[in-house]
Protein backbone atom coordinates (compact mmCIF):
# COMPACT_ATOMS: atom_id res chain seq x y z
CA UNK A 1 0.00 0.00 0.00
CA UNK A 2 1.51 3.43 -1.51
CA UNK A 3 1.24 6.23 0.99
CA UNK A 4 -0.36 9.11 -1.39
CA UNK A 5 -0.18 12.64 0.56
CA UNK A 6 -2.53 14.22 -2.00
CA UNK A 7 -5.34 11.98 -0.08
CA UNK A 8 -4.85 13.58 2.77
CA UNK A 9 -6.28 17.08 3.74
CA UNK A 10 -5.17 20.36 3.56
CA UNK A 11 -6.34 20.98 7.41
CA UNK A 12 -4.56 17.99 7.89
CA UNK A 13 -1.13 19.05 6.41
CA UNK A 14 -1.41 22.31 7.77
CA UNK A 15 -1.53 20.79 11.67
CA UNK A 16 1.26 18.52 11.42
CA UNK A 17 3.18 21.61 9.61
CA UNK A 18 2.35 23.85 12.39
CA UNK A 19 4.10 20.77 14.83
CA UNK A 20 6.67 20.35 13.54
CA UNK A 21 7.41 24.29 13.41
CA UNK A 22 6.33 24.88 16.74
CA UNK A 23 8.84 21.54 17.19
CA UNK A 24 11.90 23.77 15.58
CA UNK A 25 10.80 26.91 17.28
CA UNK A 26 11.13 25.15 21.06
CA UNK A 27 14.51 23.48 19.34
CA UNK A 28 16.11 26.89 19.21
CA UNK A 29 14.81 28.32 22.19
CA UNK A 30 15.97 25.21 24.13
CA UNK A 31 19.67 25.44 22.33
CA UNK A 32 19.37 29.28 23.24
CA UNK A 33 18.48 29.12 26.91
CA UNK A 34 21.17 26.38 27.33
CA UNK A 35 23.99 28.88 25.78
CA UNK A 36 22.65 31.20 27.54
CA UNK A 37 22.39 29.18 31.31
CA UNK A 38 26.72 28.26 29.91
CA UNK A 39 27.58 31.77 29.78
CA UNK A 40 26.14 32.55 32.58
CA UNK A 41 27.81 29.79 34.25
CA UNK A 42 30.92 30.94 32.99
CA UNK A 43 30.85 34.03 33.78
CA UNK A 44 30.24 33.35 36.99
CA UNK A 45 32.67 31.46 37.78
CA UNK A 46 34.90 33.62 36.45
CA UNK A 47 34.05 36.41 39.15
CA UNK A 48 33.86 33.93 42.08
CA UNK A 49 38.04 32.89 41.18
CA UNK A 50 38.53 36.95 40.64
CA UNK A 51 37.05 37.94 43.94
CA UNK A 52 38.70 34.73 45.96
CA UNK A 53 42.11 35.34 44.18
CA UNK A 54 41.86 39.37 45.12
CA UNK A 55 40.39 38.69 48.68
CA UNK A 56 43.38 36.22 49.23
CA UNK A 57 45.31 39.20 48.46
CA UNK A 58 44.06 41.19 50.80
CA UNK A 59 44.48 38.75 53.44
CA UNK A 60 47.77 38.13 52.72
CA UNK A 61 48.64 41.72 53.02
CA UNK A 62 46.94 42.18 55.98
CA UNK A 63 48.47 39.27 57.16
CA UNK A 64 52.07 40.52 56.33
CA UNK A 65 51.12 43.94 57.56
CA UNK A 66 50.59 42.20 61.18
CA UNK A 67 53.48 40.48 61.37
CA UNK A 68 55.67 43.65 60.30
CA UNK A 69 53.76 45.91 63.12
CA UNK A 70 54.53 42.31 66.06
CA UNK A 71 57.97 42.29 64.58
CA UNK A 72 59.09 45.86 65.10
CA UNK A 73 56.92 46.14 68.79
CA UNK A 74 59.60 43.54 70.00
CA UNK A 75 62.77 45.78 68.75
CA UNK A 76 64.29 47.90 71.24
CA UNK A 77 64.85 51.37 70.25
CA UNK A 78 66.80 53.48 72.52
CA UNK A 79 65.04 56.31 74.62
CA UNK A 80 67.14 59.21 72.66
CA UNK A 81 67.29 59.78 69.65
CA UNK A 82 70.74 59.17 67.67
CA UNK A 83 71.28 62.81 67.24
CA UNK A 84 71.28 63.30 70.43
CA UNK A 85 73.66 59.92 71.32
CA UNK A 86 76.59 61.58 69.30
CA UNK A 87 76.09 65.07 70.99
CA UNK A 88 73.77 66.90 68.87
CA UNK A 89 71.04 68.64 70.54
CA UNK A 90 67.19 68.13 69.46
CA UNK A 91 64.18 70.51 69.99
CA UNK A 92 62.44 69.73 73.57
CA UNK A 93 58.74 69.93 73.24
CA UNK A 94 58.60 72.36 76.68
CA UNK A 95 59.47 71.39 79.99
CA UNK A 96 59.42 67.38 78.74
CA UNK A 97 62.49 66.00 76.40
CA UNK A 98 61.68 64.27 73.29
CA UNK A 99 61.36 60.47 73.74
CA UNK A 100 60.45 58.16 71.44
CA UNK A 101 57.26 56.65 70.63
CA UNK A 102 56.11 53.22 70.15
CA UNK A 103 53.43 50.83 70.95
CA UNK A 104 52.86 49.31 74.05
Amino acid sequence: MQFDLSAVETATMVFVGTLVFALVIALFIMAAAFAALMLVGAARLSWFVAASVLLGLVHGINAGWDRLLHHAATVELPGEFPGELIGQSSPSTGTYPRVVLRDS
